[in-house]
C-alpha cells in the first residue's frame, strides 16, 4: 500500500485500541478501591526506619487533586490490561498485510501464546515489587522519615508492568519472524552476544527504577524466553528443510539458492 495507506490503517487501529479501553477504564473505575489496594500491596509490609507515612508502610497521597488523579490512573491502568487482547491483536492485525494468506492464520497461535506471555511479564514484575522497593527505601538513612507519593509510584508500577509485559512478547515476533522465513535459527546463534548485550541495555533502560535487581529480573526471564524462542526456530527449521541460508555471506555475484519447500497462498 501507499505510505498514506499504511497512516490511514494505523489511525483505524489506534482508534479502535483506545476505543476498547473505554470499558476496562469504566470497570477500573468501578473497582477502584480493590485495585488500589491491590497495587498498593507491595508496599504495605515494608518497614523502614523513621516511616512517617499513612497507613499503608511509606505511601501518601499528596495535593487536592491527588486522589481524584490516582483514581483515573488507576482506571487508565485497569483499561490498558483489560483491553490488551484487543490492542494485541490491532499490533498484528497492522503487520500481517505484508504476509501471505498462509501466514495469516498464525494469528491465532500468535494471540494465544502472546496474551499469557504478555500477563506472565505483568505477574513477574508484580512479583518482584516488594523486593525492589524494599531494596531501595533500605538506603533511607537512620533516623530519617520516608514518604513515597502514591502517584508516583503507580506510575513507576505501570511503566513497570507494560515494559514486562511488552519485552515477554520479543520471543513471539522472533518465532514470527522465522516463520515468515526472515530469520534463521543460526542467525540468533551468530548473533549471541549482541542480543544479551541488547537484553541487558534494554532493561537498564526500561526499568524506571535503575536498580540492577529489577534490571536483572527482568533481563533473566527475556534470556531464558529467547532461548526457548531459539529452540523452536530450530525445530521449524529442520521440519521444513531450512538450509539456514546466511544471505549476507553470498557474494555480489553468487546466486542464491531457491527454498522450495515453502508454497505462498495466493488465494
Amino acid at each position: 500500500m501507499p505510505l498514506m495507506e499504511h497512516l490511514r490503517e494505523l489511525r483505524t487501529r489506534v482508534l479502535i485500541s483506545v476505543v476498547a479501553l473505554v470499558p476496562g477504564v469504566i470497570l477500573g473505575w468501578i473497582f477502584y478501591d480493590e485495585l488500589a489496594a491491590f497495587l498498593a500491596a507491595p508496599m504495605c509490609d515494608i518497614e523502614v526506619s523513621g516511616d512517617v507515612g499513612g497507613g499503608c508502610g511509606p505511601l501518601v497521597i499528596t495535593g487536592l487533586l491527588g486522589p481524584f488523579n490516582l483514581q483515573v490512573k488507576v482506571a487508565l491502568a485497569a483499561g490498558v490490561f483489560i483491553a490488551s487482547p484487543v490492542w494485541l491483536y490491532q499490533l498484528w492485525a497492522f503487520v500481517t498485510p505484508g504476509l501471505h494468506g498462509n501466514e495469516r492464520r498464525w494469528t491465532v497461535g500468535f494471540l494465544a501464546t502472546g496474551l499469557p506471555l504478555f500477563f506472565a511479564g505483568a505477574a513477574v514484575c508484580y512479583w518482584i515489587l516488594p523486593r525492589a522497593t524494599a531494596l531501595l527505601l533500605g538506603f533511607t538513612p537512620e533516623d530519617v522519615g520516608t514518604i513515597v507519593d502514591f502517584n508516583e509510584f503507580l506510575s513507576i508500577v505501570m511503566r513497570l508492568m507494560l515494559v514486562f509485559g511488552l519485552a515477554f512478547e520479543v520471543p513471539v515476533f522472533i518465532v514470527m519472524l522465522n516463520l515468515v522465513g526472515v530469520l534463521p535459527a543460526s542467525r540468533l546463534v551468530g548473533w549471541w552476544r549482541q542480543i544479551l548485550l541488547g537484553v541487558f541495555l534494554f532493561s537498564a533502560v526500561a526499568t524506571p527504577t535503575g536498580d540492577p535487581f529489577t534490571m536483572t529480573a527482568l533481563a533473566l526471564p527475556l534470556c531464558i524466553l529467547i532461548v526457548l524462542a531459539y529452540i523452536v526456530c530450530r525445530i521449524n527449521d529442520r521440519r521444513r528443510g531450512s538450509r539456514d541460508i546466511d544471505y549476507a555471506d553470498l557474494g555480489d555475484d553468487e546466486a542464491s539458492p531457491l527454498d522450495t519447500t515453502r508454497h505462498d497462498d495466493i488465494t
